[in-house]
């Protein structure tokens, strides 16, 4: 570790950090992330669901969120069996690396730490989609508990309340399962740390842009804003 090194890492974290916070939330200027958007459609899908009559559809999209989040979940666990797989055969890695026009690390040692460092970032995001998939378990579990209309023709604040459980747990399961893809993303940057410390800011920078664009500039976003209110 150089002290380039030591400032590309500080750099890869402080852009982890600053771009969690501000797509959970919104820009400086006010500028609402795509993220932010969406979590006030979720709490109106549940209010909407809590008003109808038959609610299968509901419980198929639940179904295919919680789908999505196993999937991923299995995809960080391949991804780690592949890195370990990388440190198995290190000697032979480096020796292909090494007839690669592109300056890739040569030191054993150095592309080890480097390899456990990848692993870190795909077992944080196995923990951000397990915890996820449990999470819209529990929702689809409030969810079911939420009263049909016709049992509660006069309360209508026990149908809001419950319904207002329901979306807020299903707001914190996409979060953290937003957390989960962050890292996947990240992690495509990281890989520039193989070439180098100047590399992995760049590459780190890259992607950074290329998600900004996605939360607060892209035409989903655009589309999921059109005549919607964020408080």
């Amino acid at each position: 570790m150089t002290n380039y090194d030591y400032l590309a890492v500080a750099w890869f974290a402080l852009c982890w950090i600053v771009f969690s916070l501000v797509s959970n939330n919104h820009l400086p200027v006010g500028r609402v992330s795509l993220s932010t958007a969406m979590n006030q459609h979720r709490r109106r899908w549940m209010e909407v669901a809590a008003r109808r009559d038959l609610r299968m559809i509901d419980t198929a999209i639940m179904a295919g969120l919680q789908n999505g989040t196993a999937f991923f979940a299995s995809t960080t666990i391949f991804a780690i069996g592949g890195c370990f797989a990388l440190l198995g055969a290190t000697d032979r890695v480096l020796a292909v690396a090494g007839d690669l026009p592109i300056p890739l690390v040569s030191d054993p040692a150095a592309f080890e730490f480097k390899v456990f460092g990848l692993i870190g970032i795909f077992a944080y995001a196995f923990f951000k989609f397990g915890w996820s998939y449990r999470l819209f378990n529990y929702t689809s579990i409030l969810f079911g508990a939420i009263p049909m209309k016709s049992d509660a023709p006069d309360n209508w604040s026990e149908l809001e309340a419950a319904a207002d459980r329901a979306a807020s747990l299903n707001v914190l399961a996409g979060r953290h399962f937003n957390a989960g893809l962050r890292a996947i993303f990240l992690s495509i940057g990281f890989l520039g740390w193989f070439a180098g410390p100047w590399v992995l800011m760049g590459s780190t920078t890259l992607v950074i842009l290329v998600l900004l664009r996605r939360q607060f500039f892209s035409n989903a976003r655009s589309a999921i804003l059109k005549d919607t209110i964020i408080p």
